[in-house]
């Protein structure tokens, strides 16, 4: 992936919803302008979500999802629809689609409950307009369309435009830590677990912003960034690594220059720095045979040393003496039912969008389940983690001043 590709975690998703025939399909199709999902006059043909990225106006890079029917039936049907309830985890804005030529469904009815509860903004859309006798005012939040003519299709772009309009956040991964002139070093490993000629997602999202926002930085390996620090005539505002280095990067590093790491960055981007954080009390405590979930949101090939499930399974064993029994998924695969497990420690999430690390954080702690991320545990365990929260920590306290 490219500097200039937006990644699916960065793009606004936009999930539809509804009951079958409701023309959900058809009103994605005709949004999106591309035969995105099959159509039929046959209830029930969207068996699966269906997810397409593109750029669509006025709104810009997003990812459309069109669910199953939220009232389909049988064991099958009900899997269906446990899905279409997950999607609703990662759903920046939700469309109720509903058929405008009958009254709303008590299943409708509960989708929007739904809505509310997650605290997803939505809009009604009242498709199968050209069924109608003369025209209904839509009431707020709502809006009266037809897929088959295209009324009011444009209409309905703009009103989804000015919902995500509403509901965007400015965010920063690093530059609004910095002050004019400050100067970063970031340290990236280069090693057999490093995709060849690229670098991840963390690092390019940094990288962005630190342009975006006109600060010069240097990049170095670990084995490179004693001499690049002797070769500054100042020292750097902040120390930027990959969290498999700390330990190395930390002794280097002089006390009195900020160090942090690519994936509290990524923590803090997605809104869940402070409960992760919480959870770094339980690394100290596990006792033998605890059981640890270590997921990661992407499916990359794993190699001989992943930091995943190999390097921090070790790290743990070594931190608390303990015979730890790792569990491990990676993707979509994370699982509902959290019973059981001691602790929870995560990627830094950087292919998850933020509405979908939510839903996985707010689930563990209805389990009662301390999660972290992969930079808080091993700060923690490497001995570091007040070090590495320091330059967050600081803009927080400059903003309650």
């Amino acid at each position: 992936m490219s500097l200039t590709d937006t990644p699916s975690a960065e793009r606004v998703h936009i999930g539809f919803f509804g009951m079958r025939n409701a023309g959900k399909s058809s009103l994605v199709n005709r949004i999106t302008g591309q035969e995105m999902s099959v159509v039929s006059d046959v209830k029930g043909t969207t068996t699966d979500p269906v997810r397409k990225t593109m750029e669509l106006l006025p709104i810009g890079p997003v990812v459309i999802i069109d669910t199953p029917g939220f009232d389909d039936v049988g064991e099958l049907g009900q899997k269906r629809v446990q899905k279409t309830v997950e999607i609703l985890g990662l759903t920046d804005i939700a469309i109720l689609v509903t058929d405008a030529s009958r009254e709303m469904t008590s299943e409708e009815k509960e989708l929007i409950d739904i809505f509310k509860t997650k605290n997803t903004p939505y809009l009604v859309v009242y498709n199968k307009s050209d069924l109608l006798d003369g025209t209904v005012e839509a009431a707020e939040g709502s809006i009266y369309v037809s897929s088959k003519t295209g009324e009011n299709i444009y209409e309905l772009k703009e009103k989804i435009g000015r919902v995500v309009s509403e509901a965007k956040t400015t965010k920063y991964l690093v530059s609004d830590l910095l002050s004019p002139g400050d100067f970063t070093i970031l340290v990236v490993p280069i090693d057999e677990s490093a995709p060849k000629g690229r670098l991840i997602l963390p690092q390019q999202l940094v990288i962005r912003d630190l342009l975006d926002h006109g600060f010069a930085f240097a990049c170095c390996r670990p084995s490179e960034l004693a001499e690049v620090l002797s070769s500054l005539k100042e020292k750097p505002a902040l120390v930027i690594t990959d969290s498999q280095a700390f330990s190395e990067v930390a002794k280097i590093v002089p006390e009195d220059v900020d160090l942090t790491s690519f994936s509290i960055l990524m923590a803090r981007y997605k809104g869940e720095l402070l409960r992760l954080s919480e959870g770094v009390g339980k690394l100290g405590t596990l006792k033998d045979n605890a059981r640890v979930l270590i997921s990661e949101g992407c499916t990359h090939h794993r190699q001989c040393n992943d930091i995943g499930t190999v390097k921090i399974p070790k790290l743990l064993r070594k931190y608390t003496g303990k015979d730890i029994n790792p569990e491990f998924t990676s993707g979509r695969d994370f699982p509902l039912d959290l019973k059981g497990y001691d602790l929870i420690i995560h990627c830094g999430a950087c292919m998850l969008n933020d509405k979908e690390m939510q839903r996985r954080v707010e689930l563990a702690s209805s389990f009662g389940v301390p999660i972290v991320n992969y930079g808080i545990a091993i700060a923690a365990m490497n001995g570091i983690f007040d070090r590495s929260l320091k330059p967050i920590n600081e803009r927080l306290a400059r903003d309650s001043q």
